[in-house]
């Protein structure tokens, strides 16, 4: 850890290049610094067409419901 304090902006720079790194202290792994990784933005509408509900969706059975109720 210690080393690493000095060393922090070259730590970086491999991270930010796809290498990872374990940091130990007195020998221990204690941290593990990886690449960050961009989440993609979610575009709305993408899966337009390819899901069906059906028509019965919000239709709760009888039975299902009794059954909840403890009958």
């Amino acid at each position: 850890m210690y080393e690493a304090k000095g060393q922090l902006s070259a730590l970086i720079d491999k991270a930010a290049s796809g290498e990872e790194t374990i940091l130990t202290k007195s020998g221990k792994p204690m941290a593990r610094l990886i690449p960050f990784k961009k989440k993609t933005t979610r575009k709305p509408g993408r899966l337009k067409g390819k899901i069906v509900i059906s028509d019965d969706f919000d239709e709760t059975p009888e039975w299902l419901i009794k059954s909840f109720e403890g009958e």
